[in-house]
């Protein structure tokens, strides 16, 4: 699939197409093995933080459960909160992270079996109904947990400024602008969003660019 991805983006986009060129072969691979529940619960973890505190904070609530790879949702249920709020996450993604467990026990976070037989947009308007999960959050699970080939993140800041620098714009592409314009990438547009994210790990004028947290 990636080589006509990639074919097709560079066929659709003279622009894209540079990009690929300097970035080289897509490195995009899903991490499959993941349920959904830990999908979610791991994106909203993430959220809003750089990528090494965001782990260091996952990484102290899974040591909350030792022994376990991570938490059953009875387990994050059973946990008091206090202990959450220990390993760092905020009252917010505390909030969120028990309403994901809970929707997981009650059937609307579907299993790993059942998720792979929904459409992107089913996916989406089921997972979206729980606390603390938008768009952004689905759009990861698609993208990194199912492999979804044609996801844009439009809501994403790293495809937007991604987007900015590789077409040349001096402010962020608005929302209805970057899908527009990704009508083009169909029905490869997750192939394009991570092309966009290493844009920003791309040099400038022969000078590294500031880390930028990533994918």
């Amino acid at each position: 699939m990636s080589e006509a991805a990639l074919h097709h983006l560079s066929r659709s986009d003279k622009i894209m197409a540079r990009l690929i060129a300097r970035v080289g072969p897509c490195a995009w691979k899903p991490r499959r093995r993941r349920s959904p529940f830990e999908a979610l619960v791991q994106s909203v973890a993430y959220q809003q933080l750089n990528g090494t505190a965001a782990a260091t904070i996952f990484g102290r609530v899974k040591a909350l459960y030792p022994g376990k790879p991570f938490p059953t949702p009875a387990d994050l249920i059973a946990t008091p909160d206090e202990l959450l709020r220990g390993a760092g996450l905020s009252r917010s993604k505390l909030a969120a992270i028990k309403d994901i467990a809970a929707h997981t026990l009650s059937g609307v976070v579907p299993t790993s079996r059942a998720i792979i037989r929904l459409s992107d947009d089913e996916i989406l308007a089921r997972l979206t109904t729980i606390r603390g999960v938008g768009p952004w959050t689905v759009h990861m699970l698609l993208m990194f947990k199912l492999g979804r080939p044609d996801i844009l993140p439009v809501s994403d800041y790293g495809v937007r400024k991604g987007f900015a620098v590789t077409y040349g714009l001096k402010d962020l592409p608005t929302h209805d602008e970057l899908l527009a314009h990704g009508e083009r990438w169909r029905p490869y547009r997750s192939f394009a969003a991570w092309y966009l994210w290493r844009a920003l790990e791309l040099p400038v004028n022969g000078k590294s660019r500031p880390a930028t947290p990533t994918p």
